[in-house]
């Protein structure tokens, strides 16, 4: 197969532990052809397929200088046998129009994965709501009165934007409510902008785990990323230690639930993350994970990764199915 991966500048990747360059590995391993381009290379002309200026990897097969690229060439999108959207958050006005020209891609007839609809349909943060009974008590809103009547409840709370990544912008108040209204502010710009509240769990001192899910089916083990020191993040942008470790009963649960619903709706790749026994986030548009998974466990996670995409491509299963 010949791949075309749509993502961030490689000279940005850290090939050491990216999940992108490990799926790239291990397609180049199985003799697939690299393609590489950033959504500023997407393009669309009246008359003719959404093309891009893409460039062609050989690998070294060294973390330094890891890649040799040809010279950028247009090409459309549909003469790849796969199209990977792995272009990493914030999910933005320019990712939002890139999922647009990538669906006008599959109109043309490339098969991309993920979704884009379907990157469009799961916003991370809000993604959990289809799934209530999994999540714990929940709150979305823009007004600061129904933050104060949560916290008057709960007591002891979280509350984050919608369009964080890497642990941004979450903060945590206590049964005092030190802060609670300059919080509020902060983060709904005095009610101009949505924001999430969640009960505080406890668990996250054991780890926020990361569960990957691949085609429907979860990889047997998850990364728990343990918050370090007086932080309350366990991301790993944010300092936090990442552990692998088998998946529980519960977190079993919740992959098994999700994982064909999302893998129906052209999802390949999900990462759940899941504190003690509560679903808190869904990930679909560049979930990893991948090397410190397989470094810990010696589970070839990228393998299952591309086993997938060649069950995906070979069965003729449109990315956007249902």
């Amino acid at each position: 197969m010949n791949l075309l991966f749509v993502a961030d500048p490689l000279e940005s990747f850290k090939p050491y532990k990216d999940s992108t360059f490990a799926m790239m590995r291990e397609a180049c391993a199985r003799g697939h052809g690299l393609w590489a381009c950033e959504p500023s290379h997407l393009h669309w002309q009246r008359g003719a397929p959404v093309r891009a200026r893409v460039r062609g990897l050989r690998l070294t097969g060294t973390l330094d200088d890891w890649y040799e690229d040809s010279d950028a060439e247009p090409l459309a999108l549909a003469d790849f046998d796969a199209v990977l959207m792995r272009k990493d958050p914030p999910f933005d006005s320019e990712y939002f129009y890139a999922t647009h020209l990538l669906q006008r891609a599959e109109a043309d007839g490339a098969r991309v994965f993920n979704s884009p609809r379907s990157l469009r349909d799961h916003p991370e943060k809000l993604a959990i709501l289809e799934f209530p009974q999994f999540i714990g008590p929940t709150l979305v809103t823009r007004s600061a009165d129904d933050v104060r009547a949560f916290h008057a409840e709960h007591g002891d709370i979280i509350l984050k934007p919608l369009d964080g990544m890497g642990g941004m912008g979450i903060f945590r108040v206590g049964a005092d409510g030190l802060n609670l209204g300059s919080i509020t502010e902060t983060l709904n710009r005095h009610g101009a902008q949505t924001l999430m509240v969640q009960r505080y769990l406890p668990e996250i001192v054991q780890g926020d785990k990361r569960i990957l899910v691949i085609g429907g089916e979860p990889v047997p083990h998850s990364l728990a990323r343990i918050p370090q020191g007086s932080e309350i993040r366990g991301n790993l942008a944010a300092g936090g230690k990442g552990v692998a470790q088998p998946l529980s009963a519960r977190d079993r649960e919740i992959a098994s639930a999700l994982g064909p619903v999302l893998a129906q709706r052209g999802l390949l790749l999900v990462g759940l993350d899941v504190i003690g026994d509560c679903l808190t986030e869904i990930n679909v548009t560049s979930p990893t994970c991948f090397q410190e998974i397989a470094q810990q466990t010696g589970f070839d996670v990228a393998a299952m990764f591309i086993d997938a995409l060649e069950r995906a491509t070979a069965t003729g299963v449109d990315a956007a199915s249902g």
